[in-house]
Order: C-alpha cells, then structure tokens, then sequence
C-alpha cells in the first residue's frame, strides 16, 4: 500500500490533507509531519492519519509533499534527503523554490515536481500550477496531478512561468479579498447595514465569477453588458480608471513576480 507523506501542516497542508482524504484516499495511507506537537496532535485526531518526524515521513512515502515556508525548505531537505526512498516523488508547494535548488539537496536522479497553489484549495476550489524537474516523467506528473485535483483545477507549465502563476493565481485570493474588503466599506459608507452589503458584495463576486467561468465570453464583454451609455455603472468605472486602478494591478502582479524571482534566488 502506497503512502503519502505531507510535510507541514499549515493551512495549505491541511488543505491538501482534507482534499485527499474527501477523494477516498485513506488516512491510513497518509502520513504526516509538523515542527508544532500541539498541531500533529490536532490535526491526527481530526483525521485519523499516522504520524512521524519528517524524517520518519519520508522514509515510510512513496509521494513526499512539502508544505513548508520558503525559508525552511533548506533545511527540511537536509533533514530528509538521507531517508527517501529510490523511487519516492517530492512534491513541492513553496513559493520560489525551484526544481534545480530541491535536486541539489536531494539524491542524484530524485524526481520533484513544484508548484504553486492557492487557498482556495480548502473549499475544493484551487488553482495549482505544475512544473516538472529534469528527472520527472509522465507517471511522476499524473501523480502529482492526481493528488492535486483533490483540491480544484491543475494545469501543466514550463518553471519558468512559475513567478508569473504566483503573482496571479497565487497571490490572487488576496487581491479578491482587498476588492471585496472596500465593495463592502463603501456599502457601509452609503448607508447599508454592514451584514446586507457582505451580502451584496459576496454573492455579487459569485455570480461575476460564475458568469465568467460558464459562458466563455471575454470580460470585456461582460463588462460592456453591464455598463449602460451615461449609467451609473460608467460613471463608477470611470472613477477607477482616473484612479490608475488597472495600472496599480499591474503594477502589484509585478512586484509579486519579483518577490518571487528574489525567494529563488535565497
């Protein structure tokens, strides 16, 4: 019976473990590790999975997971590198850290694949990015696809595209947020009781990302449908254009894809 080990039990971790074992894999199968007892404790008696060091984890898994923080990844491959097995697969989700850094603090000939997720993972919504290192194949990548799609859409990218996925699927959720945040500040601002414009707000967002995912039309497109000639819907999006708000998007994504370049590179 094959087992996967997962690596850190942060949100993200956790968001894998819960997507895994809601796919039918079972907790048996799954072994976990966490630097925190308090949160091994917590997390093997919610889901009944094993336990070990991440030393002890690697050992006993055929997939390794690594959910850690990109500081940490050092480390955490030293720790480990001397007790995987010949055939184990590493798969990591930390921001920046590139396949050719996890090959050189791994055994010769160890297939890693990386990636970038987001947290949107927790409600089976993710989007996950992949991108194989020099020793993968075909069956390292539908595994790793497979593990994945517990938590939402993955699709397949050459690394080099990774900062880019960061700045925009990665670090997107956050951006969402801050957009949400502000629709419903103004609400409060115009009058509304804070609990109907969170209403508003948040099935409004739905619905635009439902539209935009269901019919296939540009948003441009859709945008236009809604914005009336001399309506209140241009004179809104006016506002923002005076505001410079679609450079200040651009502008954020890009200082993401740096941030991330910089993590690479230590």
């Amino acid at each position: 019976m094959s087992k996967t080990a997962i690596l850190g039990m942060g949100v993200m971790g956790e968001a894998i473990l819960s997507g895994l074992v809601r796919s039918g894999v079972k907790p048996k199968q799954i072994v976990v590790a966490d630097r925190r007892p308090e949160r091994v404790t917590e997390i093997t008696r919610k889901y009944g999975v094993e336990s070990d060091t991440s030393a002890g984890a690697a050992m006993k898994a055929e997939t390794i997971v690594l959910v850690v923080k990109p500081q940490d990844m050092g480390g955490l491959l030293d720790e480990i590198s001397s007790h995987i097995k010949p055939s184990a697969l590493i798969v990591s989700l930390a921001a920046g850290i590139t396949t050719d850094f996890l090959q050189s603090r791994l055994p010769a000939g160890t297939p890693v694949v990386r990636v970038m997720p987001n947290t949107p993972a927790l409600v089976d919504k993710g989007m996950a990015a992949i991108s194989p290192g020099s020793h993968c194949d075909e069956e390292h990548l539908e595994r790793a696809e497979k593990l994945l799609q517990s938590t939402g859409k993955v699709i397949r990218l050459a690394e080099k595209h990774q900062d880019a996925v960061t700045a925009i699927s990665g670090s997107g959720p956050a951006y969402i947020f801050y957009v949400v945040e502000a629709m419903i500040e103004a609400g409060v601002l115009l009058g509304l009781p804070r609990n109907v414009s969170t209403e508003l707000t948040v099935q409004t967002l739905l619905g635009a990302a439902t539209m935009l995912a269901e019919t296939g039309e540009h948003p441009t497109v859709l945008r236009e449908n809604v914005t009336s000639p001399a309506g209140t819907t241009v004179a809104a999006l006016r506002q923002l254009d005076d505001h410079k708000v679609r450079a200040a998007f651009l502008s954020a994504m890009e200082a993401a894809r740096d941030r991330s370049r910089e993590l690479a590179q230590g």
